[in-house]
């Protein structure tokens, strides 16, 4: 099966991908209305999505490297695994792909697949993370 091309508007408009630009603190002088059923915890773990970094983003495109949802959420999982055992950058491997992510800022830095692994050296990382078939 051929990759589809890679469409970087999708990362943007997934609400999971959203950075810390899309929260906007109330305006002065209002409050912020209260949610009835919500918590902070619910609100902290929506905004706990993935950011692409602009690299990234420009590797998955000329890589042709496609992420589904499924594979998304796997990532995602991944990295919320390397945060609870305090990794800081991680190396995630999702079958034939390789992601390097900075897990606190929660930025994918860099994305590639078997053939564009190079020496196959990855440096700078404290953690490698197998991110599970079924998320």
């Amino acid at each position: 099966m051929t990759p589809s091309p890679f469409d970087p508007a999708r990362l943007t408009a997934d609400p999971r991908l959203q950075g810390t630009d899309q929260v906007r603190p109330p305006a002065r002088g209002t409050s912020a209305p209260a949610e009835t059923g919500s918590s902070f915890a619910d609100a902290l773990d929506q905004a706990r999505g993935l950011t692409f970094s602009n690299h990234a983003k420009k590797r998955l495109e000329t890589r042709q490297i496609t992420l589904s949802d499924d594979g998304l959420n796997r990532l995602m999982n991944a990295v919320d695994k390397a945060e609870q055992r305090g990794s800081r950058d991680s190396l995630v491997l999702m079958d034939d792909l390789a992601f390097i992510v900075n897990v606190y800022n929660r930025t994918v830095v860099t994305a590639l697949d078997t053939q564009q692994r190079g020496e196959g050296v990855f440096t700078n990382i404290d953690s490698v993370v197998l991110a599970d078939a079924k998320a």
